[in-house]
């Protein structure tokens, strides 16, 4: 429902009229109208009484009411009187549709919003049909016409409004001569609409109470109190209806003097004063109410007036339930940061006791003091699990219970569609029985009397039916109710045993983490207290591959190997690389919880619906947000295909497959001495009985058939496993290797010179010094070439350097935009771990980091928002200028290269190969020995 101030139109006087005498709610005041202007040329306004069905309880029923138009806006106002300033509610026609029924008592119409439908009685069919014909024609002009300008406040502009109104809907005749066919034009009823509707006496009802609404009982008083105090300052002026004043001498004057009222003294004028008589008897109370008339009619938190007082208390009902509910998780999350914030507090005491001690015991009582504090922990969690154990069985028995009851339910409706039949098949009798002429049956005849009697069981019998039937329906809607209330406890359940595994992730992350420090503070201390360390860590090491694996909440626990193969902690021989990669394990299963049905569900849901992919904005948003594990194959060959459409060609790679056979490629040697190096950290290609590595040696060999220009190059194997772990098919492997390759980055990337390889390290090195200047610098200072460690980002896309689950996103947006998206997490990388790479202040210390610390970045929306957001600007074609001022440059230092080199080969085939003096010569001492 529209605001107060858009409900009651402009043409609608308010309070701020008492000052004289009352006017007509809808009726243009004729006061200020034009002298020469005669009342028949003024536009009818669409206006009259009209009986409105409604009210509750004893007292619904019919009520009459004034209805008028307004044009700008079109609403149908109603009021009790033509004399109200307020109306009580409106009606909008814009998107309402009318009705009358040949059945329904003579007069009675609907008109039917979306919201709910009125029902109005006119006294005659001809009003009846008036009303419907003007207010189809108001509709009709309304969404036909151009927007009308706004409104003001100046007469002059409110007297020109209907004429500039007509003007504009002139060209639409044809359409009005359209609707002349359907209803023939029906005559203005005399006295019964318009202007002299107005100055009839109200319909008369059966009681004054019964034609109050209690609905608008606010504005009831405000009219009322209008028309008390219009009377009384019409009877002490000693006039009775209202006296016309000139607009140039009445009005502005009026005006004047109440405004020049205002800023006087606040206490009451003399009554021997001038400007006291001039003013009305009752001023504060005017203004009160007309104060209180903008908006106590209307509810100002936002609720519909059309709704009944009922419905609002069981609105505002549940809006307090889901705040008390919100409070509560506010609550209790303020209670998990307190305790997280005291055990961090305590953590740093601790730490600092630890460093503040000057004597090996008393560093060993530390180490014990949180030894024990651990072993709580432990506890603590060990106590957790058993309730999320005992939460788990709760949840399978209200799944038995809501099974039970869809059999129950099932069962009900079963019974009950049998009864149905049952009364088709006994109406279908009667029908029948009907039908057939019966002759003229005595009263006296024994089968006309049971006929009869039978059929009063009948009727008996499909009244039990009909009882039984809704009982019925009744029943199943209260099993659907407690059916969908189990379904959200599950999911709270389950979203709660996340939160509380998150938790646990976390706990075992800074218990992992501190078991680290620990180690790097220790050092060379005592052989107990590092024997110690040593089976504290080993005990945190184990790896528990079968963990979780009988889960009955259906979470995916954290094992040993990912979706893909590949190794959630890395079987590293340094130990404290191990830990690093625990932890991160634990990190990245942190995050994948918290965020599992608020951020994961959503994407689902909208790529199952997918089919086709067609390039679009949206298309690209989803893709860098991360496509899910069940679409991204589908996903992946639709893109591939776009980009290969052109070269594909049905049976080509099994010929080429066919032609390794018979000849052996130059490269094969080198491919299979690659094979064992690809991916020692996956499954699928390490085990022995795997498929993957016989895929990835047919692929490989087909592709260095296919571009012998290329051939082979190491880093092409990383690409085609990744290929082959999405894909699940070496013919689709091939194609995916072919066009990164060929289509998606540049020429000469994997040349011999690597000359497009090259360019891109050069541009990086300049998007770096452009976004992250401080970094560039700090780098500079310690002399460290990022290009030994980007270089490899780029030839294989990462596929060596992020954790599985960012890698695969990397590659859905990869895939689709090219190689700008490789530059963006480049940067992305960077930005991500810049404060940890400026606190370095040693050169071998930076590289050694650099090393491996793309694998400790676990937030992939954290690194896509900064890959595609902070980036930001990031324009192609800039890319594409400074990859031709690079390659222009590295192709003049290549000639270069090469022009010394000939000019070396010249000088050394011009001297030729002579032997220096007092050397021996090879030919010397032949024969002997």
């Amino acid at each position: 429902m529209a605001s107060a101030r858009e409900d009651i139109p402009e043409s609608t006087p308010s309070l701020t009229d008492s000052r004289e005498s009352p006017r007509l709610a809808g009726i243009p005041d004729l006061e200020t109208e034009d002298s020469a202007r005669p009342l028949e040329t003024t536009p009818k306004k669409l206006c009259g009484y009209l009986s409105k069905f409604g009210g509750k309880g004893p007292i619904r029923g019919w009520k009459s009411r004034w209805f008028f138009y307004d044009e700008g806006k079109c609403h149908l106002y109603y009021s009790r009187t033509a004399q109200d300033a307020n109306p009580l509610d409106s009606i909008d026609l814009a998107s309402a549709v009318f009705d009358c029924k040949a059945d329904a008592e003579e007069g009675t119409f609907e008109i039917k919003t979306p919201s709910r439908v009125i029902t109005l009685k006119a006294p005659t069919k001809q009003v009846m049909l008036y009303w419907l014909q003007q207010l189809q024609m108001k509709r009709w002009e309304f969404h036909n016409s151009p927007p009308a300008p706004p409104a003001t406040p100046d007469p002059a502009l409110a007297r020109n409004g209907p004429a500039l109104h007509l003007e504009l809907g002139s060209p639409e005749r044809g359409e009005e001569a359209e609707l002349e066919e359907f209803l023939c034009p029906v005559k203005t009823p005399t006295g019964l609409v318009g202007a002299a509707a107005a100055l009839q006496p109200a319909p008369a009802m059966p009681s004054a109470l019964h034609n109050i609404s209690l609905k608008h009982l606010g504005t009831e008083i405000q009219n009322t109190m209008h028309n008390i105090c219009g009377n009384k300052q019409a009877h002490g002026t000693g006039h009775g209806p209202p006296v016309e004043e000139s607009p140039q001498s009445g009005g502005p004057q009026r005006e004047e003097q109440s405004s020049g009222s205002e800023p006087s003294a606040p206490g009451r004028e003399p009554e021997d004063s001038p400007k006291a008589a001039s003013k009305p008897s009752v001023p504060t109370i005017t203004q009160k109410t007309k104060r209180q008339s903008n908006t106590f009619p209307f509810f100002s938190d936002g609720l519909a007036r059309t709704r009944s007082a009922q419905e609002k208390v069981v609105a505002l009902e549940q809006q307090v339930l889901v705040l008390t509910t919100e409070l509560q998780s506010q609550k209790e999350l303020v209670k998990i940061l307190h305790k997280a914030l005291e055990a961090a507090q305590q953590e740093k005491r601790a730490s600092s006791a630890y460093l503040a001690a000057a004597k090996d015991e008393d560093r060993l009582e530390l180490v014990r003091h949180k030894v024990r504090q651990i072993e709580e922990l432990g506890r603590r969690v060990e106590a957790l699990e058993q309730e999320r154990e005992h939460l788990a069985h709760e949840a399978g028995l209200r799944e038995q219970q809501v099974q039970e009851l869809q059999q129950h339910v099932q069962l009900l409706m079963e019974k009950n569609q049998a009864k149905q039949q049952v009364i088709c098949k006994l109406s279908e009798k009667v029908t029948e029985d009907f039908a057939q002429p019966p002759g003229p049956p005595s009263a006296t005849d024994p089968d006309f009397l049971s006929q009869q009697e039978r059929m009063e069981h009948l009727k008996d019998d499909m009244e039990a039916y009909k009882t039984q039937n809704r009982f019925l329906n009744s029943e199943i809607h209260q099993v659907s109710k407690i059916w969908r209330k189990v379904a959200e406890k599950e999911k709270a359940l389950l979203m709660k045993c996340a939160y509380l595994q998150a938790r646990n992730c976390q706990v075992e992350s800074k218990y992992l983490a501190g078991l680290r420090r620990l180690q790097e503070a220790a050092g060379t201390e005592t052989h107990m207290f590092s024997d110690l360390l040593r089976q504290l860590i080993q005990e945190a090491l184990q790896w528990e591959a079968t963990e979780g694996s009988a889960d009955p909440v259906g979470l995916n626990p954290i094992s040993e190997y990912d979706d893909y193969g590949f190794l959630t902690v890395p079987d590293y021989e340094v130990e404290d690389l191990k830990l690093l990669a625990k932890i991160q394990a634990l990190e990245v299963r942190s995050h994948h919880l918290l965020a599992l049905e608020a951020k994961e569900r959503p994407p689902r849901e909208r790529w199952t619906a997918i089919g086709e992919l067609t390039p679009s904005a949206e298309l690209k948003h989803m893709l860098r947000a991360g496509v899910p594990r069940e679409h991204r194959p589908r996903v992946w060959k639709q893109l591939i295909h776009r980009r290969v459409q052109h070269l594909r060609t049905p049976g080509y790679y099994q010929e080429l497959l066919g032609r390794g056979q018979a000849c052996e490629h130059p490269a094969a040697r080198q491919i299979e001495l690659d094979l064992n190096r690809t991916f020692p950290n996956n499954k699928h290609f390490t085990c022995p009985t795997s498929r993957f590595p016989s895929q990835l040696r047919r692929v490989l060999l087909a592709f260095s058939w296919q571009n012998p220009a290329i051939g082979y190059c190491q880093g092409l194997n990383r690409l085609a496993a990744i290929a082959l772990l999405v894909l699940e098919d070496e013919e689709s492997a091939f194609w995916c290797l072919v066009a990164i390759v060929e289509t998606i980055l540049p020429a000469d990337y994997y040349s011999k010179t690597l000359t497009a390889s090259q360019v891109d390290q050069r541009v990086l090195q300049d998007l770096l010094s452009e976004k992250m200047p401080r970094l560039v610098a700090h780098l500079g200072q310690h002399h460290v070439d990022l290009s030994l460690i980007t270089f490899n980002w780029f030839l294989v896309v990462f596929a060596d350097s992020l954790i599985s689950d960012i890698l695969l996103r990397v590659w859905d947006a990869f895939l689709y935009e090219g190689t700008k998206v490789v530059f963006r997490y480049a940067l992305a990388i960077f930005k991500y771990n810049e404060e940890a790479i400026l606190r370095l202040q040693d050169g071998l210390e930076i590289y050694q980091y650099l090393r491996f610390f793309t694998k400790t970045i676990c937030d992939s929306r954290k690194l896509m928002n900064i890959a595609f957001n902070d980036m930001n600007p990031f324009p192609m074609r800039q890319l594409q200028q400074r990859r031709a001022a690079h390659r222009e440059r590295l192709e003049a230092e290549l000639r270069e290269l090469e022009r010394l080199k000939a000019e070396y080969m010249e000088r050394r085939a011009s001297l030729g190969r002579r032997v220096p003096e007092n050397c021996a010569s090879e030919e010397d001492g032949e024969g002997e020995a």
